[in-house]
């Protein structure tokens, strides 16, 4: 990728954040619909379970997260704590984790934002354009975690606009309130 001054730097992430931050609020309200039941739900045998693959998208944002504050890519083990049991556990854990990295990475300067950060080898890119490769990633994943939630007896929520339940969940409310 072609090197970027810090001005540009700066004008990246405050375009870019915005685009993050709503796409964060998405993901968790996906996460969160995770039934209690179920949680080892996975569509075939090589798919990673409901919860594994909720805890990849919040560990694997803070990881990218992290990297991008650091100037460089942490890849060791990032277990999910005992603690951490449900869907709603890893909601509240990525709620947390996002909040502590966006605060960090905003106060990042336009310098250490156009620095060159080194991915496995595979890519070098200003360590700002790893906020849209790590959108582009979630956003990819929460895709496949959405379409685990009605096989596992859960209601889907809206993504880009209304999804059938939450269209169903409002006819309900406007109904009872008439």
């Amino acid at each position: 990728m072609i090197p970027i001054n810090p001005e540009q730097a700066l004008f990246l992430l405050h375009y870019t954040l915005s685009a993050v931050k709503n796409e964060h609020h998405t993901t968790r309200s996906v996460i969160d619909a995770i039934p209690q039941t179920n949680l080892d739900y996975r569509p075939d045998p090589y798919s990673k379970t409901a919860m594994e693959l909720a805890w990849h998208i919040a560990a694997s944002e803070h990881r990218f997260f992290s990297g991008i504050v650091a100037g460089a890519f942490d890849f060791s083990p990032n277990h999910r704590p005992e603690s951490v049991k449900t869907g709603p556990h890893i909601g509240e854990w990525f709620g947390n984790s996002f909040a502590k990295n966006v605060q960090q990475i905003s106060a990042l300067s336009g310098e250490q934002l156009a620095r060159m950060v080194d991915f496995r080898g595979f890519f070098q890119m200003p360590a700002v354009a790893y906020l849209n490769m790590t959108m582009n990633h979630t956003i990819h994943h929460r895709g496949q975690l959405s379409t685990y939630l009605r096989a596992m007896g859960s209601k889907v929520p809206a993504i880009y606009g209304e999804s059938y339940d939450s269209a169903e969940a409002k006819k309900a409310s406007q109904t009872a309130q008439a």
